[in-house]
């Protein structure tokens, strides 16, 4: 993932401003540290450093029309570039970069070409004719983008919050699917797919169309010009993409960049996650690579791992520990781009509590809510966790046409029914059992959920909360509401990633980004209502789904500060 940082109509055009936003650019440099870029138009300031995965030779940022009279920063990959150039057969490209197309569509369709891009992307656009800018951040929110206020009325935009976090009076996430346009001088949603209303689905499930529709997200997202490689938990939703990569490869022109697949796993020495990995990876046939780690190296990266996720989300934070760690070794091996399985629990009601759902209504609403709130999340983590050491994360799950078909079925499907077989994500399990070509085995295929945090390890977590037992008292815990009085920590784990989180990013603003609520295994605080035990064992490990997960924590025992 590249960074990219924007400065809009500030009151200083001096030498002493572009000092500034060079050395603010500076802090998103290992987001992308191949090449970095700064365009200035007046009181206008766009910056980029670039991680090049397509078109390393040519397509330094900022990007231009042909009379550079439209300038452009973006982080991201447009995947159907090559269809949208033969769009623009009037165009001349100054690149073979997927970016290179947004300036020139912008002069042909105006703003509304935005739902055209088929991609994960953030980006600036000015207009130096009249000018004039947009901000636009992809459909789901799968890079991240922040918006800002100074106190001189300039706008200014960043891939991170540190980016703008001490320059600004006012900064905000900038919400997924939306564009803001100097113009209109406010947000618009571009991105109104049917499932975004409270409508439920009809469509019967088709497994061959879900097939179908998986297969092509993946395929499309196999572009790139550097060396990549698949992340391998072990579970089913990484285990499906890594078996359609391999699957479809060769025909693809990734395949150039070397023979066999690589797959990427990391975990405590004989976790869950390690074993399963294993497995699947010698029964695909990649080239399998498994990192371990301590709970101590965990911990000791903690307040780098705030840093760069900037938040202080319990369940994030867990996460991404090991991520961050595995991501540093990725790329000390040459790899660039990486292939991963998030979003496949928000789409089908994989996570554990999706067993208590009480009817397909209210199991599609929490869908619904999951996937809208991903960018908060698991996309936050996938992006920062590796976008710390200039790697990308692809997503297929998250595809918008793959999203379009998902979120269409009937919801009755995706109902969770032991009595009937059917365990959670059974119509994603159901359309990839091929008895003639199987893509996994079966006890791969039909495996149960494990989340990330805690596939990699059950004491992961049982030492997590254990290292903040040490370091937050319980008279610190008493007073918790007047020092945190928004998101006062619930716990002393969460206490203890707070008082991080405030020491690099102490604005108001700052803590207002991250989310908040009640949760039991991941889910949204409505979700905590379909269970009233789950009230008193709040907390996001997948073992707090008491009575579902194989290794539930005690019945009888409370949740350990």
């Amino acid at each position: 993932m590249c960074g990219i940082l924007a400065v809009l109509g500030c009151s200083d055009d001096s030498q002493t401003k572009r000092a500034r936003v060079l050395e603010l650019s500076r802090r998103l440099k290992h987001r992308g540290p191949d090449w970095s870029g700064l365009y200035q138009h007046g009181d206008c300031y766009l910056a980029h450093q670039r991680l090049a995965i397509v078109d390393p030779n040519s397509g330094d940022q900022p990007l231009f029309n042909e009379d550079k009279s439209v300038a452009v920063t973006v982080n991201g990959e447009i995947y159907n570039h090559e269809q949208l150039r033969k769009k623009l057969v009037n165009h001349k490209f100054r690149s073979g970069s997927d970016c290179d197309v947004i300036a020139h569509l912008y002069e042909e369709y105006g703003e509304d070409f935005v739902d055209m891009l088929d991609g994960i992307f953030s980006f600036v656009l000015l207009d130096a004719r009249d000018n004039s800018f947009i901000v636009a951040r992809d459909a789901i929110g799968i890079t991240s983008l922040y918006i800002g206020w100074g106190l001189d009325g300039s706008i200014w935009v960043s891939s991170e919050l540190k980016g703008l976090n001490d320059a600004c009076e006012q900064f905000e996430s900038f919400p997924p699917g939306h564009m803001y346009t100097s113009k209109s001088r406010g947000l618009r949603r571009w991105y109104n797919p049917p499932w975004f209303s409270d409508s439920i689905p009809s469509v019967p499930y088709d497994p061959f169309v879900l097939r179908h529709a998986l297969e092509n997200a993946v395929i499309k997202r196999l572009m790139t010009d550097f060396p990549f490689g698949v992340l391998l938990s072990g579970g089913l939703d990484s285990s499906l993409i890594t078996s359609i990569t391999a699957r479809y490869l060769a025909a693809t022109k990734a395949a150039k960049h070397g023979g066999k697949l690589h797959s990427f796993c990391i975990g405590l020495e004989g976790s869950p996650d390690l074993k399963a990995a294993r497995e699947a990876a010698d029964y695909l046939g990649t080239v399998h690579h498994e990192f371990h780690f301590t709970v101590q190296d965990g911990i000791d990266a903690i307040e780098d791992v705030i840093y760069h996720i900037e938040t202080y989300d319990v369940t994030t934070i867990r996460a991404s520990t090991p991520m961050f760690l595995m991501a540093r070794k990725i790329k000390s091996l040459g790899v660039k781009m990486l292939i991963s399985g998030e979003g496949a629990d928000e789409v089908f009601g994989g996570y554990l509590y999706f067993h208590k759902a009480p009817n397909k209504e209210e199991f599609h609403r929490e869908t619904c809510r999951k996937i809208k709130a991903l960018h908060q999340y698991d996309c936050l983590r996938a992006n920062k966790a590796t976008s710390a050491w200039g790697l990308e994360v692809r997503v297929p799950f998250l595809d918008k046409e793959f999203l379009n078909v998902a979120m269409s079925i009937d919801p009755k499907s995706k109902m969770i029914k032991k009595d009937e077989g059917r365990i959670e994500k059974w119509v994603l399990r159901k359309a990839f059992d091929d008895e003639e070509c199987p893509y996994l085995p079966k006890h791969i295929l039909y495996r149960q959920k494990e989340q990330f945090s805690d596939g990699v390890g059950y004491s992961w977590i049982d030492g997590l909360k254990a290292h903040a037992a040490d370091h937050v008292s319980d008279k610190m815990m008493v007073n918790a509401s007047c020092i945190f009085p928004h998101n006062t920590p619930k716990t002393k784990e969460a206490y203890y990633y707070r008082m991080i989180f405030e020491r690099f990013f102490p604005q108001n603003s700052a803590r207002l980004t991250v989310p908040g609520g009640a949760s039991v295994a991941c889910s949204t605080a409505k979700a905590v209502e379909w269970d009233v035990a789950w009230k008193n064992n709040l907390d996001p490990s997948g073992r707090a789904a008491l009575g579902v997960h194989l290794s539930a924590y005690a019945m009888c025992k409370s949740p350990v500060l």
